[in-house]
C-alpha cells in the first residue's frame, strides 16, 4: 500500500501513535470498491490485527462520501475480475475471520451496501450529518452479501432491520442514529477528527482488557452469526442463477429502472 496520491482507486494507511489509520482513496468514483481495493482492505484489516502496536483502528474515507459500493461491472460484469482474499487474512466484513482490535468508522456523503456492511463489522461509529445510507442490492437483483442481513438485526432489531432491509430506502444520520447504527452525529468535515479522538481515547486503556472485552461480547452473538454467515452461499447461488440478477445488473450498466419478473 503506497502512501502517494498517483494510483487511482486504493486503500491507504497511516500509523498515528497507537491508532492505525486506513483510508478509502477513490474520490473521483466516489470511492467505489475494486476487486483490488478490496485486497487491499483485507490486507490493512490484517496488518491492524497482527501489528502488537496498533491497538485501534480508525476506517475513513477521503473525500465528500464514504462508499457508493462495489464496482458492480468489476465484480458481477462479463469482465469481472478475481475477488480471491489472502488464505488467512482478515476480511472487511468479519465473516470469514474479524479483527481483534477495536474500529471506529467515521462516515459521511453516501455509504451505500458494503459501506453499511463494513461499518457494522467495526464497533463504533461516528457519521457526519450528511450522511446518506440505502441497503440496495435487491434493487439490482441480488442481496446483500456482506453480513447486512444478521447485522441489520444484530443493531437494530427486527421490525427497523426488516423495514431498512426490504424497503431498500435511503436513510440518513439521524435515522442511523436512533436505529443504533451510529454512536455519534457530527458535523460534516468533523467526522474523521471526532473518530480519531475516541480512538485516541480508547487507545490510553489496557489493548489487551480491550481486546479480550470485545471478545468476550463476540461470543453472546457468534453462534448466531455463524450459522448466518454459512447461509451466504445458499443466498449467493439462488440469486446469482437469478434471471433477475442479469436484468438488475443491465439496469445499472444501462442507467435504467430494473423490470424484475421474480425468476
Amino acid at each position: 500500500m503506497s502512501d502517494t496520491k498517483t494510483q487511482a482507486g486504493r486503500i491507504r494507511t497511516e500509523v498515528h501513535g497507537h491508532v492505525f489509520k486506513i483510508i478509502i482513496d477513490n474520490v473521483a468514483k466516489k470511492n467505489s470498491f475494486s476487486p483490488q481495493m478490496m485486497a487491499q482492505m483485507s490486507d490493512a484489516m490484517t496488518l491492524l490485527d497482527r501489528t502488537d502496536d496498533y491497538w485501534v483502528g480508525v476506517l475513513c474515507a477521503e473525500g465528500p462520501d464514504f462508499t457508493a459500493g462495489l464496482d458492480m461491472p468489476k465484480f458481477f460484469g462479463p469482465k469481472a475480475e478475481n475477488t480471491e482474499l489472502k488464505p488467512g487474512n482478515i476480511d472487511a466484513f468479519a465473516l470469514k475471520s474479524r479483527c481483534r482490535k477495536p474500529i471506529v468508522t467515521a462516515v459521511q456523503g453516501i455509504c451505500f451496501t458494503i459501506g453499511i456492511e463494513m461499518m457494522l463489522a467495526g464497533d463504533i461509529v461516528v457519521a457526519a450529518d450528511d450522511a446518506k445510507f440505502c441497503q440496495m442490492e435487491s434493487k439490482r437483483g441480488i442481496a446483500p452479501l456482506g453480513g447486512a442481513h444478521f447485522r441489520y438485526l444484530t443493531r437494530a432489531g427486527w421490525g427497523d432491520a426488516m423495514y431498512h432491509l426490504f424497503l431498500c430506502d435511503e436513510f440518513g444520520a439521524a435515522r442511523a442514529h436512533k436505529i443504533g447504527f451510529v454512536q455519534e452525529v457530527v458535523a460534516p468535515g468533523q467526522q474523521i477528527a471526532r473518530a480519531m479522538e475516541i480512538a485516541n481515547l480508547i487507545a490510553k486503556n489496557a489493548p489487551i482488557g480491550i481486546q479480550v472485552t470485545k471478545e468476550a461480547a463476540l461470543k453472546f452473538i457468534e453462534a448466531g452469526e455463524s450459522a448466518a454467515i454459512d447461509y451466504i452461499p445458499k443466498i449467493k447461488d439462488r440469486v446469482f442463477s437469478s434471471e433477475d440478477m442479469k436484468e438488475g445488473i443491465q439496469s445499472f450498466v444501462e442507467r435504467r429502472s430494473a423490470v424484475f419478473r421474480g425468476k
